[in-house]
C-alpha cells in the first residue's frame, strides 16, 4: 500500500474518533461542573488543557467562559480538534482514499459531515447540548458500523483500526486526568459523595456505567473504576483493550516481516510497562503521572507509525 493511502486511512479514522471523543470531553466537563460550587468558569480551562487545545483558546479569546470553551471545542474552525473541524478533516481524508473504502463507508462519513454541518452551523445552547452530544455519538457509531460490516479484513482495515484505537486510548487517558488531577476540589473531598458523583460522571462519559455495574454491582468505588478504565481487557474503551487491539492490528501489518517494526516494539513496551501492574501500583506511582507518561508514549507510537509506513512519501 502507498504511504499516502495509509496516511489517509489512519487519519480518517483518527479524526472520526476524535470528533466523538471531543464531544465526550465536553460532556464530562458539563457533568462534573454541575457538582462544583460557585461559577466554575475557570474549570473549563482544565477541560481545554486535557483536550490539548487550551493554548489555542487563549490566543483567540480574551477571557475564559463556559460558553466560549464549549463553542471552541464543538464548532470553532480555528481549533483543528473541534468536532466540526475533525469531521471536516475526516471527510477530506476519506475523499483522498475514496477507492480504498466501500461506498457504504463513504456515504456514512458524508452523511455525518452533512449532519454536523447542520447541527454545528450556529452556537449550541445549553438546552440543546445533550441532544447534540447524543447525535455526534450516534453518527460516529454509524460510520463505525459500516466499517465493521462492509470492509475487507486486510491492511486497509488494519490502518483504520490502528487510527481508531490510538485515538481512543488517548481520549480515555485524558478523561481520567480531568477527574483525578484537575477537577478534584481538594484532598478532603476524596471518598465523599461529591467524589463519588464525579467518578460516576467519568464512567458515563465513556458509556461504561452499565458495564461497570454488571461487573462490580452497586459497591464499586474509585479504585474499581480506575481498574475498569485502565486495566480491564473486556471494556472497549479501557487503555488495556485499546492497546491490545492496537498491538493485534500492528502485528497483522507486520506479519510479512522478519523483525517487528519500531512502532510495534513501542506498543509492546507500553503493554509491559504500563498495563502489566495492578491498580494499587498505579495509585502508588501517581495517577496523573501515569496518565501523562501514557499519553507521551501514545504520541511516540503515532510518530513512529508515520515513519515506519512512510506516510508522506
Amino acid at each position: 500500500m502507498l504511504g499516502k493511502t495509509a496516511n489517509g486511512l489512519f487519519w480518517m479514522s483518527r479524526y472520526l474518533e476524535r470528533a466523538e471523543n471531543t464531544a465526550r470531553l465536553v460532556e464530562t466537563g458539563q457533568r462534573i461542573a454541575l457538582t462544583r460550587m460557585g461559577h466554575g468558569e475557570e474549570e473549563w480551562a482544565s477541560i481545554l488543557q486535557s483536550a490539548g487545545s487550551y493554548a489555542g483558546y487563549r490566543e483567540s479569546h480574551d477571557e475564559m467562559s463556559k460558553e466560549g470553551a464549549i463553542d471552541w471545542m464543538l464548532r470553532d474552525r480555528r481549533n483543528a480538534s473541534s468536532v466540526r473541524s475533525s469531521i471536516e478533516s475526516a471527510r477530506q481524508n476519506a475523499r483522498m482514499v475514496r477507492t480504498a473504502i466501500t461506498g457504504e463507508v463513504w456515504e456514512a462519513i458524508n452523511a455525518s459531515f452533512m449532519r454536523m454541518k447542520d447541527l454545528l452551523g450556529r452556537k449550541v445552547s445549553e438546552r440543546d447540548l445533550p441532544a447534540v452530544m447524543r447525535d455526534i455519538r450516534q453518527n460516529a457509531a454509524l460510520v463505525r458500523g459500516m466499517v465493521h460490516g462492509t470492509m475487507m479484513r486486510n491492511d486497509i482495515y488494519d490502518f483504520l483500526r490502528i487510527g481508531t484505537f490510538l485515538e481512543r486510548a488517548d481520549n480515555t487517558a485524558r478523561i481520567l486526568d480531568v477527574k483525578y488531577y484537575i477537577l478534584l476540589p481538594s484532598v478532603s473531598s476524596v471518598g465523599s459523595s461529591l467524589d463519588n458523583v464525579q467518578w460516576e460522571s467519568i464512567l458515563r462519559s465513556v458509556s461504561a456505567g452499565g458495564g461497570f455495574r454488571m461487573k462490580y454491582g452497586p459497591g464499586g468505588g474509585p479504585r474499581e473504576i480506575v481498574h475498569f478504565l485502565i486495566l480491564d481487557p473486556c471494556m472497549p474503551r479501557s487503555l488495556a483493550f485499546c492497546v491490545g487491539k492496537l498491538r493485534d492490528n500492528m502485528r497483522y501489518l507486520n506479519a510479512g516481516s522478519l523483525t517487528p517494526s519500531e512502532s510495534l516494539k513501542i506498543v509492546e513496551q507500553i503493554q509491559s510497562r504500563f498495563l502489566s501492574h495492578d491498580v494499587d501500583a498505579i495509585f502508588d506511582y501517581g495517577l496523573h503521572e501515569y496518565i501523562q507518561a501514557m499519553l507521551s508514549s501514545l504520541g511516540q507510537v503515532a510518530r513512529q507509525i508515520e515513519i515506519d509506513y512512510r506516510f508522506y512519501e
